[in-house]
């Protein structure tokens, strides 16, 4: 059975290792790019661009996306507004002011979340108990306010 096998991959080995490999090295391609092209697209001094996506590229950018989850870590806000009447968006930000003047130095956001509802949350807590004593310390000035799990982006800890 091994040398059936071994009779079978041997001369596919062998063939593989004859046939050159066709990469194109850095400075090769940028030679290419920097020869120009004489083509019926060339219509009175202008040329024609063609643009073409490969499917790696497709392939690149999805795998990019998923890595971006990897920027968020899951973590806890306090949500100190949430409406979505006639006059939600003018009183978000006025309970965003209010914040600002009341607890400078604090992160606040301001969002718009489907369905469509105003918030304004506050805080990057990364524990439960964090996130509860911030909001006892707001609970005078926001007496509505509660807490929220949320997806952290980690950028909002380096500001």
């Amino acid at each position: 059975m091994t040398r059936k096998l071994f009779s079978l991959l041997f001369p596919l080995a062998v063939l593989m290792a004859a046939v050159p490999l066709r990469a194109q090295s850095l400075d090769a391609f940028r030679q290419q790019l920097a020869r120009p092209t004489i083509s019926s697209a060339m219509i009175f001094g202008r040329a024609q661009v063609t643009v073409t996506e490969h499917g790696d590229a497709a392939r690149v950018v999805d795998e990019a996306s998923r890595d971006s989850h990897k920027l968020h870590v899951e973590g806890h806000r306090v949500c100190i507004f949430s409406d979505n009447g006639p006059n939600a968006r003018e009183e978000a930000f006025a309970a965003k002011e209010l914040f600002e003047t009341t607890y400078p130095g604090i992160k606040v956001y301001a969002v718009y979340s489907p369905p469509p509802y105003f918030r304004v949350t506050i805080g990057n807590c990364l524990t439960r108990e964090e996130a509860i004593i911030l909001m006892n310390k707001v609970l005078p000035t926001f007496p509505k306010a509660y807490l929220m799990s949320e997806r952290l982006l980690l950028s909002d800890f380096l500001d």
